[in-house]
């Protein structure tokens, strides 16, 4: 889930583009445009993730924008049965460090417990190394699952979705443009935008009520 300071939303009627930015400001632009047009559908989606929003635009915008959901990094409740959190405590180094269970062979256990600074430490190390090698592949990943699940809602009977898909999961974003395009140009354009995670910043979907 996104953080409320990069949260960014992107609305949908039918196949036009309606609203698109910081979740207030498209929620606004929602409640205005459903007020002015209520017969026509609307979808919320998160920008990045493509997961859907849910909004109550009952009564006023200002009680719209007051039962907006909170838009903040949710972790787990750390479990109390991990093997390491049931070490000491002394001298942990506080860097917002959360204890939870890890499940590992013994002979993964008699591994840790040789390496330099314990369990702890030899398992972040593992981490973050891990994080930094797949990275690259980590956003490829993100990118394709995001524009799946647009494609799929907004495009799921549309010509060429299943070759469209061959295509976004091959990462072949040629392909992918040339069978999208076909498509309802809003549509299109936010799928090859999801689509392209090799680009530091995607070309931006005008959207207009």
């Amino acid at each position: 889930m996104n953080t409320a300071e990069h949260a960014s939303w992107i609305a949908f009627s039918q196949d036009k583009c309606i609203a698109s930015g910081a979740p207030r400001e498209v929620a606004a632009d929602v409640k205005r445009f459903v007020d002015s047009q209520s017969t026509d559908n609307v979808l919320i989606f998160d920008a990045k993730t493509s997961l859907p929003v849910e909004i109550d635009l009952r009564g006023s915008l200002s009680m719209v924008l007051e039962r907006l959901p909170a838009i903040q990094e949710q972790e787990p409740a750390p479990d109390s049965a991990s093997p390491i959190a049931s070490g000491r405590t002394a001298g942990r180094p506080r860097l917002g460090v959360t204890a939870r269970e890890v499940t590992l062979l013994p002979r993964h256990w008699e591994w840790l417990a040789t390496q330099p600074g314990g369990a702890s430490v030899a398992l972040r190390k593992l981490v973050e190394q891990a994080l930094r090698s797949s990275k690259d592949a980590d956003r490829v990943r993100q990118a394709q699952e995001a524009a799946y699940r647009f494609m799929n809602v907004m495009a799921g009977d549309s010509p060429g979705f299943e070759d469209a898909t061959r295509a976004l999961f091959a990462g072949d974003i040629g392909r992918l443009q040339q069978f999208v395009s076909t498509w309802p140009r809003d549509i299109s354009k936010h799928v090859l935008s999801l689509a392209d995670a090799t680009a530091a910043k995607g070309e931006e979907l005008e959207c207009a009520l």
